[in-house]
């Protein structure tokens, strides 16, 4: 694979995002990286019906015990999972930019069942920076959806 930025990428339909991704990239994260208060990457997928890369703004935060990126997949707690999620589990080689620094790196899901106490622990980090997961998670659950939190791992 190569180590240079996959081209093109079409950031996403929704105006205020496409509007924050701009400006992100634009400024190497300096408008863009916190926003409302918390840590903002750029997250590029490859799309599993386009082939397209894909460009989200995302929270994340840092595992502290293996340096590892780390994202929620809540999309506000609906019953489905965002697209960008969808897309990583059919390509798990995904772009990431966190400020200036831009690299590869491999998508993992922390599965509930076989990793718990991982998962568990990365949940309270992520519920650190963005407490309204727990309530996201109380509505997905009516809907029989465990939100998937994600490691990415540089490559």
């Amino acid at each position: 694979m190569s180590r240079t930025a996959p081209a093109p990428i079409h950031d996403s339909p929704t105006e205020w995002v496409r509007d924050h991704v701009r400006r992100y990239v634009e400024t190497d994260g300096v408008d863009g990286h916190d926003w409302n208060g918390v840590p903002c990457l750029l997250l590029t997928t490859k799309g599993r019906r386009s082939g397209t890369w894909q460009r989200s703004a995302l929270i994340y935060g840092i595992d502290p015990e293996t340096n590892d990126v780390i994202l929620v997949a809540s999309k506000g707690g609906a019953p489905e999972n965002p697209l960008w999620y969808e897309n990583l589990v059919a390509e798990p080689e995904v772009w990431v930019q966190i400020g200036a620094d831009t690299f590869w790196a491999t998508a993992t899901t922390i599965d509930a069942t076989h990793d718990a106490e991982r998962r568990e622990r990365l949940w309270k980090i992520m519920c650190a920076i963005w407490p309204s997961y727990d309530e996201y998670q109380t509505k997905a659950d009516a809907a029989s959806r465990v939100i998937p939190v994600v490691a990415l791992r540089r490559t």
